[in-house]
């Protein structure tokens, strides 16, 4: 079962809901910032006395249609990375919009609630995870690249790809390539 609770931003939060967890005798998966995956189903009474103590730590439950909402705008999100190599007709806000039958600034406000980051902020990492991978796995050019992923320019992918890694797309196909040929690079003995 998954839960999603709000205010949850950072590690120590999840300390905190973990302990809760804990004390009720919720058996979990995983607590991440803003979700917790249970084992099984919980009771109503589990979910009233966790929802009361994660109160007192100013976090609370979101209820279900919340719950699905999310879980309908994560999986826009991966047909909106799946679709990337197709050209889209529509912005990303209105192919969420669309997906997910909401709008899309009720739905990024509850989504900054629950995950910490806004809708743009949470498909940029994914975007970029995407290009690590295509920098790494792929023989495709940097200009290549960013029309696949519907960059306006190189310059626009190397410019939020260097905000994001630290690195230059070109500087981190290198080192992946360094480290594919010789694993051994970069490890202590």
């Amino acid at each position: 079962m998954k839960l999603y609770i709000k205010n949850m931003v950072c590690d120590r939060c999840k300390t905190i809901v973990l302990s809760e967890i804990e004390k009720i005798g919720i058996q979990y998966d995983s607590v991440r910032i803003g979700e917790v995956i249970t084992k099984k189903d919980i009771t109503p009474l589990q979910r009233s006395q966790l929802d009361a103590a994660l109160k007192k730590h100013g976090f609370e439950i979101i209820n279900d249609q919340n719950n699905e909402l999310i879980d309908k705008l994560k999986k826009a999100i991966i047909d909106l990375e799946i679709h990337s190599d197709e050209d889209l007709k529509t912005g990303f806000a209105d192919f969420i919009s669309l997906s997910t039958d909401d709008n899309f600034i009720s739905l990024n406000k509850l989504f900054s609630e629950i995950e910490g980051v806004t809708i743009e902020k949470y498909i940029i990492s994914h975007k970029i995870a995407r290009v690590k991978e295509l920098l790494v796995y792929d023989d495709l050019s940097l200009t290549e690249i960013a029309a696949r992923m519907h960059y306006s320019s190189t310059a626009k992918l190397s410019s939020q790809f260097r905000r994001i890694t630290g690195l230059t797309p070109t500087h981190f196909r290198q080192l992946r390539h360094t480290r594919l040929i010789d694993p051994g690079i970069n490890q202590s003995n």
